[in-house]
Parts: structure tokens; C-alpha cells; sequence
């Protein structure tokens, strides 16, 4: 998979245009075919409802900064928690694979201030749509 790069120009805060298309569906396609079990078609592991469970807590920490802008320290060590908790899902019977927490990762560790988690919420709600299509 691709490493996930938010911005073109992050001084500037100019998105990468494909962020939303492109980047996201391969996204979702990588994650789709890493959690099929080799000749099966149906995914065994990353399935819709485990990935919703993390794209909520994405928007609902979102809507919470952009009611409450304030709020972003005691905010972002919970953004940093949905990678513990991906972890979680991925020892527990492989809920989550590797790739799916190493997705969550990269996006995570790009988010240093309020304007990048709306970012990743974006990118997260395109990566859901798309991956709709490759479940």
C-alpha cells in the first residue's frame, strides 16, 4: 500500500487533490484485499462494521473540535488512542489486519492540529465509500 500523504503543501495547507479519489479508493481496495483470506472472495478480517466503528469515533472526535475548538489538547490524545485500539481489534482474532492499522497510523501521525483531523475525517469518509465497493 501507498503511504498516505495528506497535504501537497503542508505550509501552505493546499490538500493533495487525489487525496479524496485516487488515494482513498486505493486505500480502500489495499484494505479490502488484505483482509480476504487467500481464494476466498468474501473478507474474513476488515470487515465494514469493525472499519464504521473507527470512522465514527473519527468524526464524532471531529464534530467535537469544530463545536468546541478549544478542546484540541485534551482532544488529541484520543485521536492517538484509535491506534491503540486498532491494535486491539487486530489481536483479537485479526478483527483488523496489519494494513488496516498501519492506515490508521500514518493518518494519525499527520494530525497535528484541528485542520488535519478534518482532513483525515474527509479522507476517512471517501476511503468508506469506496471501500463499500471492494468489500
Amino acid at each position: 500500500m501507498n503511504k498516505i500523504v495528506f497535504y501537497k503543501d503542508k505550509v501552505k495547507g493546499i490538500i493533495d487533490p487525489k487525496l479524496f479519489s485516487d488515494i482513498a479508493e486505493q486505500a480502500a481496495s489495499d484494505i479490502a484485499r488484505s483482509g480476504q483470506t487467500q481464494g476466498r472472495t468474501k473478507l474474513d478480517h476488515n470487515k465494514r462494521t469493525q472499519l464504521r466503528k473507527f470512522y465514527d469515533e473519527v468524526i464524532r472526535l471531529n464534530g467535537n473540535i469544530k463545536s468546541n475548538p478549544e478542546d484540541w489538547n485534551s482532544v488529541l490524545p484520543f485521536i492517538n488512542m484509535l491506534i491503540a485500539k486498532a491494535a486491539y481489534a487486530n489481536g483479537r482474532n485479526k478483527l483488523v489486519t496489519d494494513e488496516f492499522v498501519n492506515l490508521l497510523k500514518e493518518c494519525v501521525a499527520q494530525v497535528q492540529k484541528p485542520a488535519d483531523l478534518d482532513v483525515f475525517a474527509n479522507f476517512f469518509e471517501s476511503f468508506m465509500g469506496f471501500y463499500r465497493k471492494y468489500e
